[in-house]
């Protein structure tokens, strides 16, 4: 069947002139080849993100040019130009290889958004090792099990997350030699260095040593439905697909103000937060705050925001909240808005033609493609609902694959199957950490199998069905049931665990868990309230469920594994039992704070 849909014109009144403005053209003359030559590279060789990203510009014209805008809790405005962007990366690279850092070797952060995270990030890449940012609301267990998994040798933190989610872990995290701390409270003690005396009296140039494009830059972990976090690994040529993407994309450009609001500790607040404006030139907002619909429609007038990245959870809670601009006060310079993290519904994509005067561009991507692969363009009209057309230089098809794993195109309209896409380009990961089993799972006939179930219609807009996976989106958080699950079955009480996702008005998907009871043990509301503080304790309230309901026994396989797809149902079905209070808001998943 068919789906209807009513397509939003681009408004007449804009007067920048798109980046794309003929898609067909621009995939016929698009070469990655010619991306690549776009960057400067580095003078003694190879390709590095932060020489790309910063020390270019701070060696030229845009030395002076605000890079990073930091607004802190009270509205503070705090401006970083890209020079002094540059000479606190190279201080700080000074500062590792001081600690002993070597290329390869891998520096974690655990920050809220902050320009000492950029700093971290630029400063790693400088020394070449591998950056890998951590959620600061992760409680302690996805913490040390990243850490432990990442072999993280330096960790940069704040004082007061350092105090309490780290110092507890230090003994069973042998590997990790150095905590850098940010900020007020910050003491020395051993293995713990303060940020500031860490970087004072550094020099303020590094030269950065010549960069194979392949070697690895970013260390992402995102979630499996079975089994610890899956490690994604990206190289630096990776910021090849930042800059074309962000570019074609989000029609960014070096003139922007451009605002990502996702937070740092995931894939696209580091591949469209933090690399791929510092790229093209950009000034950058960094938000220090918790979602405020009224703040973030400040920070949009206020700022001059052109262009904002965003997720559907912001969108739909100040939808709710009913804050949007007048007509005559809309922010004035915004001239494009762009979602990801869980399809967009066609209500958003109206809202934001009534509330700001411009259509908000659904796109897809995940941590493993790197970049933007499908997206509604700016000089395209948007199909509500639609995740877009393939960004040029990406082959995306509908595909079916056998059990001898070949990949049978589906080239019949409306036909439903996996969204596949052809190998390889700049940002594809290059495999999952210390697992090349599950690697090779992902590929087929030169083929990457996103694990998307898609239609394609008659015109080339795909169409998201649903997961082939059990990972749960829950307010642009990607959550694994494993390991909410293996948490809640350290609980005294608990026999067996299933975690699901719920639909959710406002977070898209609630984690819902399923428990069985250890012999003797009655099921009632404190132990039900218990049971969600050992969840949220140990896993942090943007991770634990928000629902659980006592089942007498699980569905499980003749093998033992959860039938989650059983439990997905009895919950379709409405089981009655098990609605904590709250849903665990925007709070929950558009910042750092901490139950």
């Amino acid at each position: 069947m068919l789906r209807r849909f009513a397509i939003v014109k681009r408004p007449e009144e804009l007067h920048v002139q798109p980046q794309l403005t003929d898609y067909e053209t621009a995939r016929a003359s698009f070469s990655w080849a010619a991306e690549r030559a776009a960057l400067s590279g580095l003078r003694a060789g190879g390709l590095n993100i932060a020489h790309e990203a910063v020390d270019r510009h701070a060696a030229g014209e845009r030395r002076e040019q605000v890079a990073l805008r930091y607004i802190d809790a009270h509205e503070r405005r705090i401006d970083v130009t890209y020079g002094a962007l540059a000479r606190a990366s190279s201080r700080l690279a000074h500062a590792l290889v001081a600690l002993g850092v070597r290329p390869g070797d891998r520096v974690f952060a655990m920050l809220p958004r902050m320009p000492e995270l950029h700093v971290a990030a630029l400063g790693s890449w400088k020394v070449r090792a591998v950056f890998c940012p951590v959620f600061a609301a992760f409680g302690p267990e996805p913490l040390r099990s990243r850490l432990a998994r990442g072999d993280a040798r330096v960790l940069v933190t704040t004082a007061a997350l350092y105090a309490r989610k780290v110092a507890a872990l230090r003994a069973s995290l042998p590997g990790l030699a150095h905590v850098l701390v940010v900020g007020e409270g910050a003491e020395a003690a051993a293995g713990v260095v303060p940020w500031n005396a860490a970087l004072e009296g550094r020099p303020a140039t590094f030269d950065i040593a010549a960069t194979d494009p392949e070697e690895i830059a970013l260390l992402h972990f995102t979630s499996g439905t079975t089994g610890e976090p899956k490690g994604a690994l990206h190289a630096h040529e990776a910021v090849v697909a930042h800059r074309a993407t962000a570019r074609l994309a989000l029609d960014l450009r070096a003139d922007d103000v451009y605002w990502c609001t996702a937070d740092p500790g995931w894939v696209t607040g580091m591949s469209y937060g933090v690399i791929a404006p510092l790229v093209l030139g950009a000034t950058a907002i960094v938000d220090g705050a918790d979602f405020d619909a009224a703040r973030w429609l400040r920070i949009l007038v206020r700022e001059r925001v052109s262009v904002w990245y965003t997720a559907p959870t912001a969108i739909r809670m100040m939808i709710r909240t009913g804050v949007a601009p007048e007509a005559n006060a809309r922010p004035p310079a915004l001239r494009f808005i762009a979602s990801v993290g869980e399809p967009l519904d066609a209500q958003s994509v109206h809202w934001g033609v009534q509330a700001f005067g411009v259509p908000i561009h659904d796109n897809w991507w995940q941590t493993e493609t790197g970049g933007i692969m499908v997206a509604n363009f700016a000089a395209m009209d948007i199909r509500p609902g639609s995740m877009g057309r393939p960004v040029p230089g990406i082959d995306a098809a509908v595909v079916n694959v056998d059990a001898e794993r070949r990949v049978h195109a589906l080239d019949e309209p409306d036909a439903e199957g996996e969204l596949a896409l052809r190998t390889p380009w700049p940002s594809l990961f290059r495999g999952y950490l210390d697992d090349p089993a599950r690697t090779a799972r992902c590929y087929a006939d030169g083929w990457y199998l996103s694990g998307d179930r898609v239609r394609r219609d008659a015109d080339g807009y795909f169409w998201f069905v649903a997961r082939q996976d059990d990972v749960i989106k829950t307010s642009g958080h990607m959550v694994g049931p494993f390991e909410v699950e293996s948490v809640l079955k350290e609980h005294r009480a608990v026999a067996e665990a299933g975690v699901i996702g719920v639909p959710d008005p406002v977070a898209g998907e609630l984690v819902k868990a399923y428990v069985s009871l250890r012999a003797g043990i009655a099921a009632d509301d404190a132990l039900r309230r218990e049971l969600l503080a050992h969840a949220r304790q140990r896993l942090g309230a943007a991770i634990a469920p928000k629902q659980i309901a006592f089942l007498e026994c699980l569905p499980t396989t003749p093998s033992g594994k959860i039938m989650r797809r059983v439990l997905k149902a009895r919950a379709d079905g409405g089981d009655g039992e098990g609605n904590a209070a709250g849903t665990g808001g925007i709070a929950d998943t558009a910042g750092v704070r901490e139950a």
